[in-house]
Order: structure tokens, then C-alpha cells, then sequence
């Protein structure tokens, strides 16, 4: 059943409720710990135990994170890592040119300055090289260096990697392996074939933090010391959300302490970036998702490729300033292209058909940089794998993102076997191709096809999820930051959200650019204040604010605003119904 009874909201979605199971086992939690029937409720949604609360609510990395030598090759990478160290050979990092390969090759930067070492660092040009090591380039980093270390990328780049004569190749990667790895010293990925899959949630940045825990182990069994590895954790969370690893066992440790160390401010290039984006409390999960990560990556997106990894590199807080600045205006100038992208993907996708198993659009000249959120767009709005494509000079470029429960690296990765892309691989939930102009067409079909094996559009528009109902007055700062503790929340674990039954709207405001600013009361003394971002003109908003008297249950995230020095509650409006519906 329909929770509320709202089968179509005004934003056309079905609210549903947690499950009968859920809410005994919510119940069993609140006679077992004493904790409120809200936050319970959230953590009977995550399937923890009676028993596994306490944990859960505080999670330990020294509990949860796993031996580094479980990964294959994990003990001859960092044995290569440290004979480059105690050596003095030179160093290059071949990174990625995303938040994950930014912070994985800023992560090694880092340790080597404070072993009192110096790395080259090596971003490839999205649009001029495209991903991964290429040959040119390895050839010509070979050259020069003893050992490449190749971060969040090379598991699939077999003749790249043979093109490094003359100098040793790590790779510390997490993207699907193929049925053979390339000839270099190690390949360090959980995600190989031949691994168990149990770390498969890892982004790249924490297999090349596990890679330092073992190179930690090594120095200590030789009597030496290594730098700090916990105050290294602020890259790691922000790698974590940004690439969108599933919220579970240790990259929940990984994140929350990562928060913690970034709330210090201790990391010249963070501190910059949260100044520019005039983030002016402890950064949250959120904040690393949709604020820091998209400012790192426009620099690979739309200017300059190795611009976000130099940032997070950097101890020269003048330097970060200038970086900083420089990324705000390419996100800016990211932010127009996608517009125009979007609206001409949407008019496409929507020509097509919105109701298969697979959402896809091509334009030629689209920009490189910006087809993968605007792929992450179409999916929102579809519940469906969204793929986006650029074409020039008949190739195509394009990114994809998934569904849960849709792998979508693995039938871009056969599609590729089967000869339909020139190339193309990823993880679950997003993946990269390339595919000649003339083959677009059978390889999207071909894609619907494996997709729709998988499950994939079956649904209509999401379902719009609820943890339970509030009132007004129990929305406090004190409830919000219980439930945070059950976080970080993100991908694999979504946020509370609550619906504010029969409220009466009492005050409605635009704010900003087309933001609404709102009041809402239960007639009995309980007041909240909420905000709906971007939808003042749409018809949620316009709703509210010609409500005429009529009462309207209300649904979305609870926050702590903080203004003036204030601290209090406020609902981040998602959708609405009439109550009377």
C-alpha cells in the first residue's frame, strides 16, 4: 500500500513506507536500546542487529579495516613501492582524471613529501587522450622514471602497460578486470577475476591507502616509521562519496573518520576548495558528494585535466587559493555546458522512449567532459541505466551510469568482447565506452538487451522511500544529529527521510534563484521551517505557496541550518501531497 495513500504526489512519484518487517524490527531495537523510534527505524531499514547497534552507531577502522594482504599482488606493490624510496628512484603517478584518481595520486604525493621524496604526477587529457594509460605517454614517463604507479585505472590497458620499457608498472586499481591482467610488477584490484569480490566495494583511493598500510607494516618490520596514515583519511571519504562506493563496512569507517579529519582543516587544498564554495560548517557526506567532489572534477572535465589532483597534492596554501579559483570558474563553465547537453539528451531520450530498459542519447560535438552527469540526470529522472554519448569525426565518446542492482560495467565490458565498442569497462554503477558512429546503434540495442536481463525497466518513475512520519515538533537538532550517527549516507545507504503529515503551510518565501523558503505547523505548537531548492516556479512549489488553507503531507531530509550563530531544524523538501488526496 501506498504510504500516506499517496499513489501520485506532485511530483508524479508513489510514497512508500517501511515494511511491516521493518517496523516490528524498529520496535525490537527500541525496547533493546532505549534510542528514539526514528533513528531505530533507519537502522532496522540497514538491517542491523539488536546486537550490532552499539558498533554500527560507532564504527572502528581498527575493527573493520581488512588485512591489505588479502588483496593479490598487495605485498610485492608496496615491497616495489618502498625499494623506489629507499633508492631514491623516480616515481610517476599515471592517475585518472576524476575525483578517485585525483585523491589516490594526491594520497601518494603526500607520503612520499613527508618520506622526503618527490613523485611526477600524470593526469591524461580527457579529451586529447581519453582514459587510462595510453602508449605515448607510458613510453615517455618510462623514459625518465624507474617506476610508474598507475592509480584508479590500467587494469585493462595491456599495451600501454608493455609500452613502459625500461621501467617497473604498479597498478592500484578497482575497475573490472578482464580475463587477463597486463605484464607489470603488480595489479593490485579487487575487483580482478581471480579475487573473492569481498572488497569490491573499494574505490581506488582506499586500495592505494590499503597499499600504504602494508607499506607501513613492511617499514615498521625494518625498524623504520611512515607518515601519519590517519590524517591521510580526508582524501580517502572524499574519494569514497565522489566515486559513489557503496556506504558499507569499512568504507563507512573510511568516511566517517575522513570527515572528522577534514572538519580540521589541516589539508591546504580542501580548505581552499571549502572556502570557494563558501562551505561554512564541518563538511558532511553530502558536501563531499555535490559540493567538493564536482569542483575537483571540472578541472578534468572542462579545463585543465591535472588541475584537481595538483590541488589535494599541494602544502602551499597560496598555491590552493589560486587552484581553488581556477576550479570554481571551470565548474561554472561545466555547469552551462551540461545545461545545454541536458535539455538536448532529455529531447532525445524522450523522442526514443523513456520506457525500456535503457535510456541512451548521442549528439555530435557534446562535450566529453559532461556526458557522465548528464547520463547520472537521466537516470534520476528515469530510474533507468542511463547512457549519454559525444560524437566527432564518427566516434563516440560516452559514460553511463546504473541502477541498483544493474551492472552496468560488466555488459559494457561484453559489449566490448563482442566486438560493438572499440572499448569500454567500469564497475557496477557507472562505465566509460568508446564505439564507432556506424555501431552505435546494434550496440545500444545489444545493451537494452543485457540490461533488461539484469532487471533493468521494469518500474515506473522511483518510488519515493520513507523511514516513518514526524511531527513538527519532534523534528529537532537533537534527533538530527542521532540519526547522522547512523550514517555516513550515500549510495548503498540512502538518508532518512520523513514525512511531515496534515502540516499547515504557515509562511512561504522565494529565496536565492528560485528557491523556496517555507514555514509548516501541526495546529497544536510544533513548527518547522524547510527549504525546497529550485522549486519555487515548478508546480511543487506553487502549490505551497497558493495553498489557500489546504494541508499537505510533506516529505524529505531533516537538516541543522545554521545561520547567525543558530542552530535548528529545517526540512530539505523533497515532494508533497495534498492531504485531503
Amino acid at each position: 500500500m501506498a504510504y500516506l495513500g499517496i499513489e501520485r504526489s506532485l511530483s508524479g512519484r508513489r510514497w512508500v513506507g517501511p515494511g511491516v518487517e521493518v517496523e516490528r524490527q524498529a520496535e525490537l531495537l527500541v525496547q533493546q536500546s532505549g534510542l528514539p523510534l526514528a533513528l531505530c527505524g533507519v537502522l532496522a531499514r540497514l538491517g542491523v542487529a539488536p546486537d550490532e547497534v552499539a558498533t554500527y552507531l560507532d564504527p572502528k577502522l581498527r575493527d573493520l579495516l581488512p588485512d591489505p594482504r588479502s588483496l593479490k599482488d598487495m605485498e610485492r606493490a608496496a615491497e616495489r613501492f618502498l625499494q623506489a624510496v629507499r633508492e631514491r628512484q623516480k616515481i610517476a603517478i599515471f592517475a585518472d582524471y576524476d575525483v578517485d584518481g585525483g585523491t589516490s595520486g594526491a594520497l601518494l604525493v603526500d607520503w612520499l613529501r613527508q618520506m622526503g621524496r618527490q613523485a611526477t604526477l600524470y593526469v591524461p587529457d580527457r579529451i586529447d587522450e581519453g582514459y587510462g594509460p595510453n602508449e605515448p605517454a607510458m613510453a615517455a614517463l618510462a623514459a625518465e622514471h624507474d617506476l610508474i604507479i598507475c592509480v584508479d585505472c590500467g587494469t585493462l590497458s595491456h599495451e600501454a602497460i608493455a609500452a613502459a620499457k625500461g621501467a617497473d608498472v604498479v597498478i592500484l586499481d578497482h575497475h573490472l578486470g578482464g580475463e587477463t591482467l597486463p605484464d607489470c610488477v603488480a595489479c593490485v584490484n579487487p575487483n580482478r577475476q581471480d579475487e573473492s569480490g569481498d572488497l569490491a566495494h573499494l574505490c581506488a583511493a582506499a586500495v592505494v591507502f590499503l597499499m600504504l598500510v602494508e607499506a607501513g607494516r613492511q617499514l615498521r618490520e625494518a625498524g623504520a616509521r611512515g607518515p601519519d596514515l590517519m590524517a591521510m583519511l580526508d582524501l580517502v571519504a572524499l574519494a569514497t562519496v565522489a566515486d559513489v562506493a557503496p556506504l558499507k563496512g569499512v568504507n563507512r569507517a573510511l568516511v566517517r573518520q575522513g570527515l572528522k579529519v577534514m572538519a580540521g582543516r589541516a589539508r591546504p587544498g580542501l580548505v581552499a576548495l571549502a572556502d570557494v564554495a563558501r562551505l561554512d560548517s564541518a563538511p558532511s557526506s553530502y558536501h563531499l558528494g555535490f559540493v567538493l567532489g564536482p569542483r575537483v572534477n571540472a578541472g578534468g572535465r572542462v579545463g585543465q585535466a591535472d588541475l584537481g589532483a595538483r590541488l589535494l597534492a599541494t602544502d602551499n596554501p597560496h598555491e590552493a587559493q589560486a587552484m581553488a579559483e581556477r576550479l570554481e570558474g571551470f565548474n561554472a563553465e561545466r555547469r552551462e555546458i551540461e545545461a545545454a547537453v541536458r535539455a538536448a539528451a532529455l529531447a532525445q531520450a524522450e523522442e526514443r522512449g523513456l520506457d525500456g530498459p535503457l535510456v541512451w542519447a548521442a549528439g555530435e560535438g557534446w562535450h566529453p567532459g559532461v556526458v557522465g552527469i548528464v547520463a547520472s540526470r537521466l537516470k534520476e529522472q528515469t530510474n533507468r541505466p542511463a547512457v549519454v554519448i559525444g560524437l566527432e569525426k564518427g566516434e563516440g565518446k560516452g559514460s553511463g551510469r546504473s541502477v541498483v542492482g544493474v551492472d552496468l560495467g560488466a555488459s559494457i565490458q561484453r559489449l566490448a568482447s563482442e566486438g560493438l565498442l572499440i572499448k569500454g569497462g567500469g564497475h557496477k554503477m557507472a562505465a566509460g565506452l568508446s564505439v564507432a558512429q556506424d555501431q552505435l546503434e546494434p550496440a545500444m540495442a545489444r545493451l537494452g538487451v543485457l540490461l533488461e536481463k539484469q532487471g533493468a525497466g521494469q518500474g515506473g518513475a522511483a518510488d519515493l522511500r520513507l523511514d516513518g512520519m514526524l511531527m513538527p515538533g519532534a523534528a529537532t537538532v537533537e534527533l538530527i544529529e542521532q540519526l547522522e550517527q547512523a550514517g555516513p549516507f550515500g549510495q548503498g545507504a540512502p538518508g532518512p527521510r520523513f514525512a511531515i503529515a496534515d502540516a499547515r503551510i504557515t509562511f512561504t518565501k522565494q529565496v536565492g534563484s528560485g528557491h523556496l523558503k517555507f514555514a509548516c505547523d501541526d495546529g497544536v505548537g510544533g513548527r518547522l521551517e524547510g527549504i525546497a531548492f529550485g522549486a519555487f516556479d515548478g508546480e511543487l512549489g506553487q502549490a505551497l505557496v497558493n495553498h489557500g488553507g489546504a494541508r499537505f503531507h510533506l516529505a524529505g531530509k531533516l537538516e541543522v541550518n545554521e545561520w547567525g550563530g543558530r542552530r535548528s531544524a529545517q526540512l530539505r523538501l523533497e515532494d508533497a501531497a495534498p492531504a485531503n488526496a
